[in-house]
C-alpha cells in the first residue's frame, strides 16, 4: 500500500504502469511538488492534482499545462481556481469553467454547492445533488480519490469526474448532518447497492 520514494525520478518509476494517480493533499507547497507532477506526468497515468498541487502553481499556471493532457483532471475549489485562472470567476463558474478547461487542455472539477464539471472538448456539467454535509476538511480529498479510483479502471476522465462528484454528494446526502471525511468512505457501499438494486429493478 504505501511506498517509499526519495526523488521525482524515482516516484516516476514507481508509479510507472498505473493508469490513475492522485497527488496534491498535504503534498507540500514547495518545489518538490512541482518536481513530482512534472515527474508523475512523464508515466501516462491519468493524473488528479488537487489542493497543494495546484496552489503551489499560482503564477507559474504554463509550467503545470506544459504536464497536463487531456486525460488529467483538476479539482480546485475557488479558491485554488483562482490562483490558477485569476479573474475567470468574474466572469461567471459556468464560463469560467470552460474556459478553464479549454486553456489547461484537461477537465476541470469547480467545486461548490453545485459542482461543475467541464471537458476540453467543450462539455459542461453541472452536479445538481450538491449537499451542504460536504462543507468541511478533508470531503474534497475523498472525491479527489474516487475519481483517481474511477480513472483507475479506464473510465473517461470527465465521465469519472461527473460520477464521482455524483456519487460523492449522494454519500453525504445518506449520512447527514455531522459529516466528516472519514465518514464517506463508509457510506459508499451503501450509495453503490442502492444504484445496483434499482437497476435490477
Amino acid at each position: 500500500m504505501l511506498t517509499p520514494f526519495s526523488s521525482p525520478e524515482n516516484l516516476s518509476r514507481e508509479a510507472a504502469g498505473s493508469d490513475a494517480v492522485v497527488i496534491g493533499p498535504a503534498a507540500g507547497l514547495d518545489d518538490a511538488t512541482i518536481a513530482n507532477i512534472q515527474a508523475l506526468g512523464s508515466t501516462g497515468a491519468v493524473l488528479v492534482i488537487d489542493a497543494d498541487g495546484l496552489s503551489v502553481f499560482k503564477g507559474r499556471t504554463a509550467e503545470l499545462f506544459a504536464v497536463l493532457d487531456h486525460d488529467d483532471i483538476l479539482t480546485p475549489h475557488e479558491g485554488e481556481f483562482e490562483r490558477l485562472f485569476p479573474g475567470l470567476l468574474t466572469h461567471g463558474r459556468e464560463v469560467a469553467v470552460h474556459e478553464a478547461a479549454r486553456l489547461a487542455q484537461a477537465t476541470i472539477v469547480l467545486k461548490g454547492a453545485q459542482t461543475l464539471i467541464a471537458s476540453p472538448d467543450g462539455r459542461v456539467r453541472r452536479n445538481e445533488n450538491g449537499s451542504p454535509w460536504l462543507a468541511t476538511a478533508g470531503t474534497g480529498d475523498v472525491l479527489a480519490g474516487m475519481i483517481g479510483g474511477l480513472a483507475a479502471q479506464r473510465m473517461d476522465s470527465f465521465d469519472a469526474a461527473c460520477a464521482a462528484v455524483w456519487l460523492h454528494s449522494d454519500a453525504a446526502h445518506t449520512f447527514g448532518p455531522g459529516l466528516t471525511s472519514d465518514d464517506l468512505p463508509d457510506c459508499l457501499p451503501k450509495v453503490l447497492s442502492k444504484m445496483r438494486n434499482s437497476a435490477l429493478d
